[in-house]
C-alpha cells in the first residue's frame, strides 16, 4: 500500500471505506464497530466475490448459489451473533431475549416461542434462504437466455435465428443486472449480520 494510491489502490480503499461507513459503522457504531469491523468487512468481499463467479465466462456459477457456502457463511452469523450477546450479557441473553420485559406474564406462553423462533432460528435460516435463492435464480435466468441464443443460432434457420440476437441482448442485460445483484446481496448479508450482533448487544439485553 502506497501513500499515495494508485488506481487499484483507491478502488480498494473505496470498497473499504463503504462498507465500513455504511455497514459496520452505521450498524453497530464506532466502539462496536472496530471489534467486528475484520469480520464483516471480509464477510461482505468474500461473498462478492464468490457471487462475481456466476458472471465469470467458464465459471458461470456462483459459489454462493450452492447450499454449502451459505450454509457455512449464515452460522458464521449465528455463532458471531451467539458470542456477542453472550458476552455483553452473560446469564441475561437468552433470558431477556426468550422473556421481554414490560410483557404480562401470561402471554409468554405465546411470545416466548415466537421469540425462540425469531431469534435462534428464523435469522440463521433467512440469511441462508436468501443469498442461496437470489443467485440461484440468477444463474438459471442466465442459463435460460445463453442457452435460447444457442439454440436459435445453431438450431433453427430464418426467420426464427434472429431471436438469437433478443435473446443475447437480454443475456448481456441480465449479466449486467447479476453483477448489481452480487453486490447488492453481500451487502444485505452482511448489514443484516451487522444488525443482528447490535441487537445482541442492546442494552435491553
Amino acid at each position: 500500500m502506497k501513500l499515495i494510491p494508485g488506481r487499484g489502490q483507491s478502488i480498494l480503499e473505496f470498497g473499504y471505506g463503504f462498507v465500513r461507513d455504511q455497514i459496520v459503522v452505521g450498524a453497530l457504531g464506532e466502539k462496536d464497530g472496530k471489534r467486528f469491523e475484520p469480520l464483516l468487512i471480509t464477510m461482505f468481499f468474500f461473498i462478492v466475490g464468490m457471487n462475481i463467479t456466476g458472471i465469470i465466462p467458464g465459471i458461470n456459477l456462483a459459489g454462493s448459489a450452492t447450499a454449502g457456502l451459505p450454509i457455512v457463511l449464515a452460522l458464521v452469523a449465528y455463532v458471531v451473533f451467539m458470542y456477542a450477546g453472550i458476552k455483553k450479557h452473560p446469564g441475561a441473553f437468552f433470558k431477556n431475549s426468550l422473556f421481554p420485559s414490560g410483557v404480562p406474564w401470561p402471554l409468554y406462553l405465546i411470545v416466548t416461542p415466537i421469540e425462540f423462533i425469531s431469534t435462534f432460528l428464523l435469522r440463521p435460516i433467512t440469511l441462508f434462504v436468501r443469498l442461496l435463492m437470489n443467485m440461484v435464480a440468477g444463474h438459471m435466468l442466465l442459463v435460460l437466455c445463453f442457452s435460447a441464443t444457442q439454440f436459435f443460432f445453431f438450431s433453427t434457420d430464418l426467420p426464427f435465428t434472429l431471436f438469437g440476437a433478443g435473446t443475447l441482448a437480454f443475456g448481456f442485460v441480465f449479466t449486467l443486472f447479476e453483477l448489481l445483484v452480487a453486490v447488492l446481496q453481500a451487502y444485505v448479508f452482511t448489514y443484516l449480520t451487522a444488525v443482528y450482533i447490535q441487537l445482541a448487544l442492546a442494552e435491553e439485553h
